[in-house]
């Protein structure tokens, strides 16, 4: 039912309007001109009846052709007049083809016209038996610049809606890319994340696990250690993909403390404290070292410099910069000596992971597990990370032998001494979760 009533109600075509204007202005028309016409006019006949039907019938067609339309009223109604009909029964037709010239074409377009219906309304003035040309010539000038007053208005007016429609529809069509774009850089940093947490880890266990397949006869206790590093490796990986994955499910009114919040907590699902835990950053640089030294790679972490507080964004950049170099160094320098080199400088903060290239060669080293070649989707995504900030990364063999990775990142001038980690979350990273 309301779906009739609308088609009902609806805004009828222009083409409808128009015909309904020309079948009006055609009757009234008609109807006058049977009247008495005033002395020195003929009262219409058939011929006049004929004209009168086509020069209001015409507007039919005014916004399709608007000036072929004014031009063939104002010849018609020429004719009319012509064989002395009275003028007054058209003059509707005539005024209504002007303004329609004016209202869709350019001011000089409708100039020309006007001068035309001026002319011709002159003309009528004149071949009555009263003529009074002040009269005629005063309605004439009044009557063509009101209508084309009125119809560069309602053009302008008509153009503007249109500029603003297609105003309106590029910010909608930028809106929608600016939402794709974030959506496609969300993916990126989501896949980034997951590289930098995957990667180090199954390496580990990678590593840990051949090791154990290779001694598990021959030295039970090492296989054991072995199986303890994977348990653990394996257990802090849930834990940062978990806090991943709830960092992703967060609802933004729960940012705000909004209902969403209080829902949560009732329900039992905000228990996890452990998703909503600092991001890591420098102070668990450490962990990464002894994990790949227990996976049978000497590594060594020195600090210079005093300690300041940075911004959990950019700590987490250095963090995931020495896990990646990290783990490229297990899986690629087995057998090197690796040193990672944190200095906590007044303008920058500077980390470097070095390896010596290890021995020629290991003949007693356990069989890998995977012979997957790296792609160097980990360098991209350090240099990124590293773009984010400010900073630079430089990543290639060193003359002697090895490999290095070096990151640069400036410092906050504002940044102090001793970072308070408790209570920062990775919420407040801003840019550093890319």
């Amino acid at each position: 039912m309301a779906g009739v009533v609308r088609r009902w109600v609806r805004k009828p075509s222009p083409f409808a309007l128009d015909t309904a204007v020309a079948a009006a202005f055609a009757t009234v028309s008609l109807l006058l001109g049977h009247d008495n016409a005033p002395a020195g006019w003929h009262r219409l006949d058939g011929l006049g009846s004929v004209l009168t039907c086509l020069i209001n019938l015409l507007l039919v067609a005014r916004r399709r052709a608007p000036v072929a339309v004014c031009l063939s009223v104002f010849l018609l109604w020429f004719a009319y007049i012509a064989l002395d009909y009275w003028p007054v029964v058209n003059s509707l037709a005539g005024l209504m083809a002007l303004y329609t010239v004016a209202s869709h074409r350019p001011p000089r377009v409708a100039a020309g016209c006007s001068v035309l219906l001026a002319a011709l309304w002159n003309f009528a003035g004149t071949t009555g038996n009263e003529s009074a040309w002040p009269t005629t010539l005063g309605q004439s000038v009044l009557y063509t610049v009101i209508l084309c007053w009125f119809g560069n208005v309602a053009r302008t007016s008509a153009e503007r809606n249109v500029r603003l429609t297609e105003m309106a529809g590029q910010l909608r069509r930028e809106k929608e890319e600016n939402a794709r774009r974030a959506v496609a850089d969300e993916r990126v940093r989501i896949a980034r994340e997951l590289h930098d947490v995957v990667a180090h880890h199954m390496s580990v266990i990678s590593v840990q696990a051949g090791l154990a397949g290779y001694v598990f006869a021959s030295d039970p206790d090492t296989a054991r250690r072995a199986l303890g590093t994977i348990a653990g490796t394996s257990g802090e990986a849930l834990e940062e993909m978990r806090r991943l994955l709830a960092v992703l499910r967060v609802d933004p009114r729960e940012m705000a403390g909004g209902p969403a919040a209080v829902d949560r907590s009732e329900t039992g699902e905000g228990e996890d404290a452990a998703a909503y835990e600092p991001a890591p950053g420098l102070d668990r640089i450490g962990g990464v070292v002894e994990r790949v030294r227990a996976a049978g790679l000497p590594a060594e972490l020195r600090t210079t410099g005093e300690r300041r507080r940075y911004a959990p964004g950019l700590e987490q950049c250095a963090y995931r910069v020495v896990q990646e170099a990290l783990t490229n160094a297990l899986k690629h320098a087995r057998g090197a000596r690796v040193v990672v080199l944190v200095h906590h400088g007044a303008e920058r903060l500077t980390v470097e992971v070095r390896d010596d290239g290890g021995p020629p060669a290991e003949a007693a080293a356990p069989p890998a597990t995977s012979g997957h070649v790296s792609t160097g989707h980990g360098l991209i995504g350090m240099r990124e990370r590293a773009r984010i900030y400010g900073g630079s990364l430089r990543a290639g063999p060193l003359p002697g032998g090895g490999f290095q990775v070096r990151l640069t990142l400036p410092v906050h001038p504002g940044a102090g001494p001793a970072p308070p980690r408790k209570g920062t979350t990775e919420h407040d990273q801003g840019a550093g979760g890319r």
